[in-house]
C-alpha cells in the first residue's frame, strides 16, 4: 500500500483484554499531552532541539519525498546499527525517511546524510507520539512505502494505526532479550501482541528469531548484526595514530584505557576502580597509564569533567585542547592523565587511540552497549556482568575469545594489570578478532536480499 492510504479492516488481530489495554493506553497518552509537553520544553532547555520541529511528533510533516522508505531509529546508538543498511538503500536509489526521538539521534542522521539531504534523497523527522490521529496524519503526508523500525523499539499506537491503514510493516536488526521476552508477557501479553503488527522480522540471531517466533510473527529471518558491516572511519584512525606518534609527552610508553559510553550511574563506579588500578600499576613499578573517557551523553561531559578535576587528574578535553586535526591545539608542556571525549560521532577515534576499551552499561543492569565498534579495531575488550543488551554478539564473542567478562567494577584493576603484563599475547588477540569480525559480517546483503524481495511483493 504505497500511493493512497486507505482503511484496512484487516487490522491487528487483539484480544478483548488487549484491545481495553490499548484503549487506556490511548487514553493515557491524551491526558497526560501536557506533561509531554512540560517534559520536551524543559529538556529544551539544555538541548534546543527538543522544542524544535514541534509539529512533527503531531504529524504535520512536509515530505517531499515520493513513497519512502520510512526507518525508525529511537535515537543515537539504534541509528548508527543501521547506518550500513541506509546506506544500501540510496544506493539502490529509494529515497529514505529517518525518524527518531532524540536531538541526537536526529542531528547525527542530518550530518551524516547531509549530500543525500540535499539531493532529495532523504528527510529526517521527529517521530509522531503515541496518538492515533497524529500517526495518521504522518502517515497519510508521507505515503510511505513502508515503515520498518530497528533494535527492539515498538510502540503499540504507531503499530496499529499504520497496520489499520496497510502500510506495510517491518523489523530491522531486531532483537529480543530474554529480559524483554519475559516482561512482554505481563499484561496480558500487551506489548508483545504488537509484535505480530510486523509483516517481516528480520533477526540478530537465531535465539532472538525464536522469542520473536513465539510472539506469533508471520515471518522471520535470521540475517545477522548490521554494526559488524559499519565501514570504520580510516581518518579517524589515522589521526589517533598520529596524535600518539606526535606527542610522546602525553602518550609515550604508557598503557592506554578507554572507558567508552560511560553513563551517570557508573561514573563514581568505574572512576574509582581506575583509582585502584593507578595504585596497583604505581606500586609495581608500571608507567602511569592514560585514560580516555567517552561518556554517553553529551549532558554529562562538563560533570564528568568536574569529577576527573576532583580526582586531581590533569584533564585534556577533546573540545577544548584539541583542534579539528585531532591535534593540540596548543604546546603540551605537562603530562596528562585524562582525555575527555567530549563529541560526537568521533568514537573510532577514541577507541583506536587505546590499548584496552571497558564498554559500559555493563556494570550497572543496563545490559551493555556496543561492542563491536572496539573489537573492529581489534582492542581487547571488557565488560561488566549485565550483556543482555548485546545478548548476541556477546555469548559468541566470550566463546570466541575476544570478549571479558568480569562480575563487577571492583574486578577491573586485576583484568587491566594483566593486560598490561600481556602485551606478548596482542598478535593473537588481533588475529581472532579479524576472524571473529570476518565470521559474522555480511549482515547488509542478507537484509537487502529479504527487504527486495519483501518490498516488490507489497508494490
Amino acid at each position: 500500500m504505497v500511493a493512497g492510504l486507505q482503511s484496512d479492516h484487516r487490522s491487528l488481530a487483539l484480544t478483548g483484554v488487549q484491545r481495553l489495554l490499548l484503549a487506556i493506553y490511548q487514553l493515557a497518552w491524551h491526558v497526560g499531552l501536557p506533561l509531554a509537553l512540560v517534559y520536551l520544553w524543559l529538556r529544551g532547555r539544555k538541548e534546543p532541539l527538543y522544542r524544535q520541529f514541534l509539529s512533527e511528533r503531531f504529524g504535520r510533516i512536509r515530505c517531499s519525498l515520493v513513497e519512502p522508505f520510512w526507518l525508525h531509529s529511537a535515537s543515537l546508538g539504534e541509528l548508527r546499527g543501521v547506518m550500513p543498511l541506509i546506506d544500501k538503500m540510496l544506493v539502490e536509489g529509494i529515497p529514505v525517511l529517518i525518524t527518531t526521538l532524540t536531538p541526537a539521534g536526529r542531528t547525527a542522521a542530518s550530518q551524516r546524510y547531509s549530500q543525500a539531504m540535499l539531493e532529495g534523497k532523504l528527510q529526517v523527522s521527529y517521530l509522531p507520539l503515541e496518538l492515533p490521529w497524529a500517526v495518521r496524519a504522518f502517515a497519510l503526508r508521507v505515503k510511505p512505502r513502508c515503515m520498518v523500525s530497528s533494535e527492539i523499539d515498538t510502540w503499540p499506537v504507531l503499530l496499529h494505526t499504520l497496520k489499520s491503514l496497510a502500510v506495510p510493516l517491518g523489523f530491522v536488526n531486531a532483537q529480543y532479550p530474554q529480559k524483554s521476552f519475559v516482561k512482554d508477557q505481563r499484561w496480558a501479553g500487551f506489548r508483545a501482541a504488537f509484535f505480530r503488527a510486523y509483516d517481516i522480522v528480520l533477526c540478530k540471531s537465531k535465539l532472538h528469531a525464536e522469542r520473536f517466533m513465539a510472539t506469533g510473527c508471520p515471518m522471520v529471518k535470521v540475517v545477522g548484526e548490521l554494526r559488524f558491516d559499519l565501514p570504520i572511519p580510516q581518518a579517524q584512525v589515522k589521526a589517533a595514530r598520529q596524535l600518539r606518534e606526535s606527542q610522546p609527552r602525553i602518550f609515550g610508553p604508557r598503557h592506554v584505557i578507554c572507558i567508552a559510553s560511560l553513563i551517570e550511574e557508573e561514573e563514581a563506579l568505574l572512576l574509582d576502580a581506575y583509582q585502584d588500578f593507578l595504585s596497583a600499576m604505581e606500586q609495581q613499578g608500571f608507567a602511569r597509564p592514560l585514560l580516555i573517557i567517552v561518556p554517553r551523553s553529551p549532558q554529562r561531559f562538563d560533570a564528568v569533567a568536574e569529577r576527573v578535576k576532583a580526582f586531581r587528574w590533569r584533564l585534556l578535553r577533546r573540545s577544548q585542547d584539541l583542534n579539528n586535526d585531532f591535534l593540540p591545539a596548543r604546546q603540551m608542556n605537562e603530562p596528562v592523565d585524562v582525555l575527555l571525549g567530549d563529541s560526537l560521532g568521533e568514537m573510532y577515534f577514541y577507541l583506536a587511540l587505546a590499548d584496552t576499551v571497558a564498554v559500559c552499561g555493563s556494570f550497572i543492569k543496563n545490559g551493555s552497549h556496543n561492542i563491536i565498534e572496539p573489537l573492529a579495531l581489534q582492542k581487547p575488550v571488557i565488560v561488566g556482568p549485565s550483556i543482555w543488551g548485546i545478548e548476541y554478539p556477546g555469548q559468541e564473542a566470550l566463546a570466541a575469545g575476544v570478549l571479558t567478562q568480569v562480575p563487577s567494577a571492583q574486578a577491573l584493576p586485576a583484568q587491566w594489570m594483566a593486560w598490561v603484563s600481556e602485551t606478548h599475547t596482542k598478535a593473537q588477540f588481533q588475529m581472532r578478532a579479524r576472524e571473529f569480525m570476518q565470521e559474522h559480517s555480511g549482515s547488509v546483503t542478507k537484509h537487502w536480499q529479504q527487504l527486495s524481495a519483501w518490498l516488490k511483493f507489497h508494490v
